[in-house]
């Protein structure tokens, strides 16, 4: 029987070099239901959010704003699912400019 948890990752100061939110673990999956990026620096920012599969990078979002003092919700009200081994990946176009939160369902 397949059992479900909630859970959250967060990161802190992320910047120019991609930060992994969380690493898919073998024999489970990961939907991601929702990912927030906040701008914590006096400068509007830019930020890709995307996963890697088998050495392959897929986007899902990538240059998009995110102005002074504000967020960007890369997921409204859509699931990802991720399969063991992929990996969760944020960087932002500053360096220590953003906050992350991302909230998953993982099945085990």
């Amino acid at each position: 029987m397949t059992t479900y948890t909630n859970t959250s990752y967060v990161a802190k100061n992320v910047g120019t070099s991609a930060s992994t939110l969380v690493t898919v673990a073998g024999a489970t999956t990961a939907a991601i239901t929702s990912l927030v990026v906040a701008n914590t620096t006096t400068s509007p920012i830019t930020t890709d959010v995307y996963f890697t599969r088998s050495a392959v990078d897929y986007y899902l979002v990538k240059t998009a704003t995110v102005p002074v003092g504000g967020s960007l919700e890369v997921m409204q009200g859509n699931r990802v699912v991720l399969i063991a081994a992929d990996a969760l990946k944020v960087l932002s176009s500053a360096a220590t400019s953003a906050d992350v939160v991302v909230s998953v369902l993982n099945a085990v």
